[in-house]
């Protein structure tokens, strides 16, 4: 039977890693893109802060093409919505008809993903949808995924958290009003190491910001 095809969602982290885990092992898909938005100020991936360098580094480890959407550090609305239907119509006319996100339980962000979608005649696809986001990232490290945090929100998350590895320890010392997998952004990752890369991406740990309300660990490619 022919493999449906599909652009993933990918936002370099460890719901992405995971869900692009299910995807692949489900074997009824083709992805022909991974879609990543980049800030066109900072040459990083929008909100999580991860060096395009890096993110590149990653789609080669996979072995999965990669498109950018470079946006505005602060992009509208209207602007983000523009460029996604130009990248999601170009997708169309090649057979593409689903887009692939690692949501776990935002209902208003799948209704807009859903809402946005239907506009350009496509769907949502949603692997790791509802379910428990404490066997969610207990999974992701049984599974032998390593993910670094790079971004947390300092209202909800000390400096402490950021520039850690998402393993046993780190997920004890997050506080119990904190989602497990940071589903409500409290804190973003970098997926580095995993069944579903060929290789480990290499980086060193650079210096930790502030800005607006978000601390930011660079990493920095090797």
């Amino acid at each position: 039977m022919e493999k449906e095809k599909i652009v993933f969602s990918w936002s370099s982290g460890k719901d992405s890693a995971l869900c692009l885990h299910e995807v692949l092992e489900s074997n009824k898909y083709e992805i022909i893109s991974l879609l990543t938005t980049v800030s066109e100020e900072y040459d990083r991936i929008f909100m999580h802060g991860v060096r395009k360098t890096l993110l590149d580094s990653q789609a080669e480890s996979l072995g999965i093409p990669l498109n950018k959407v470079f946006v505005s550090s602060s992009p509208s609305n209207d602007e983000y919505e523009a460029k996604m239907k130009e990248t999601l119509l170009a997708y169309k006319e090649k057979g593409v008809g689903s887009v692939a996100f690692g949501d776990i339980f935002l209902e208003d962000l799948k209704e807009y993903r859903d809402k946005k979608l239907a506009i350009v005649d496509m769907k949502g696809l949603y692997p790791i949808w509802k379910r428990d986001s404490k066997e969610l990232v207990k999974k992701f490290i049984d599974l032998g995924f390593k993910a670094i945090v790079t971004c947390v929100n300092s209202k909800v998350l000390d400096k402490s958290f950021v520039g850690r590895v998402i393993d046993d320890d780190f997920l004890n010392d997050l506080p119990e009003n904190v989602d497990p997998c940071g589903e409500n952004g409290e804190f973003h990752s970098f997926a580095f190491e995993g069944p579903i890369f060929k290789e480990k991406i290499k980086f060193k740990v650079g210096e930790i910001v502030l800005r607006d309300t978000f601390y930011f660990c660079d990493l920095l490619p090797e």
